[in-house]
């Protein structure tokens, strides 16, 4: 019992130790006609983004929620108004990039402009991505995992989103290095055809210049 205490205490420390975090609480103000606040998180293609948020109370404010993504397309996933108290929302991202969750509160019913300027509701929001938004719990009971198999099965998605990453940055490196080698021909072409153009113009000047002084009777 001691022996299995040890290694599962490893693991958990490990694993609390590699899990990044995504909580963020803060103050949204209200308007009439309110931008989007935009909370930004990195995620690759086709991985699970679990949002929750905790919207606190406040009279004539109603809160709207977006989950978008930084592709050129900006796919918006999913879009609810009037969020209250807590709400819990699960996306499968697209493309590489950023999910970005977008709130904005705005100014319902007949408000005085004075206290429209006090009004603003609190947002608790978590993002929990990959491996982190996977309920092992869950899990855990269903497959009947004693504690230190659940855990391991915490790293092994752990360690699928590092291979996943390294494969990432690997396809990075080999774009930018294709690309840097491109722009290398390309400024070496463009030295190569200057030099040409340089030496073609100094040639064309001599003859010119020559002609010229032909036709003055200044050299035979």
């Amino acid at each position: 019992m001691k022996f299995s205490s040890i290694p599962a205490f490893l693991l958990s420390l490990l694993l609390f130790s590699a899990l990044p975090s995504h909580a963020i609480k803060f103050l949204l103000k209200a308007q009439r006609f309110p931008p989007q606040k935009c909370i930004w998180n990195t995620a690759h293609a086709n991985t699970l983004v679990i949002v929750t948020a905790n919207v606190g109370p406040g009279a004539n404010q109603r809160v709207d929620v977006e989950i978008v993504d930084s592709s050129p397309n900006r796919n918006v996933y999913l879009s609810k108004k009037g969020i209250k108290s807590e709400s819990r929302l699960a996306i499968t991202t697209h493309s590489e990039g950023e999910v970005g969750v977008c709130f904005k509160n705005t100014i319902e019913g007949d408000v005085s402009h004075e206290a429209a300027q006090k009004l603003s509701r609190v947002i608790d929001l978590d993002v929990d991505i990959g491996a982190d938004a996977v309920d092992y719990n869950a899990i855990a009971n269903q497959e009947s995992l004693s504690g230190l198999e659940t855990e391991m099965r915490k790293l092994e998605g752990i360690v699928k989103e590092i291979s996943d990453e390294l494969e990432y940055l690997k396809r990075r490196e080999a774009r930018f290095s294709s690309t840097n080698l491109s722009t290398n021909v390309r400024v070496q072409n463009f030295a190569w055809f200057s030099l040409f153009s340089l030496a073609g113009l100094g040639v064309w000047q001599i003859f010119h210049l020559r002609a010229f002084f032909k036709r003055k009777y200044l050299i035979d």
